[in-house]
C-alpha cells in the first residue's frame, strides 16, 4: 500500500472518533525531566526535545499505545529500545511505539 494512501486511511480513521475520545494532557515537570534524561541517556540529540516531551507525557500518561510517523526519532526500533531502558530505569512502565499503518486494521482483529 502506498504511504499516501496509508495516511489517508488514517486520517480518515481519526475523523470518525468524538472529540470526547481524546485528552489533552498538559506538560508536567515529571514530563520535562524524563524528557531530558532521554536526552542525557543518548537516545536521541537535544534537537528532539520536543520528541522526547511526547514519548515522557504517553509513558507518564500511561497510554496503551503512541502511534507516529516519525521514523527517524520515535518509531525506530533503536530508539524504542532507548526510551524503554531509559523507562524502566526510573521506574516507569514500557511504552508500545508503533506507525499508523500497523493499527490500521486492528480493529478487525
Amino acid at each position: 500500500m502506498q504511504a499516501g494512501v496509508v495516511r489517508k486511511r488514517v486520517r480518515n480513521l481519526l475523523v470518525n472518533y468524538s472529540s470526547d475520545s481524546f485528552e489533552i494532557v498538559e506538560l508536567t515537570e515529571e514530563a520535562k525531566d524524563l524528557a531530558d534524561k532521554y536526552i542525557v541517556e543518548n537516545v536521541v540529540g537535544s534537537t528532539s526535545l520536543d520528541d522526547c516531551r511526547h514519548i515522557a507525557l504517553a509513558t507518564i500518561n500511561k497510554v496503551d499505545v503512541l502511534v507516529s510517523w516519525n521514523f527517524r526519532h520515535i518509531v525506530n526500533l533503536t530508539r524504542i529500545r532507548g526510551y524503554n531502558g531509559v523507562n524502566l530505569k526510573n521506574g516507569y512502565q514500557t511504552l508500545e511505539i508503533r506507525n499508523p499503518k500497523d493499527l490500521i486494521d486492528y480493529e478487525k482483529i
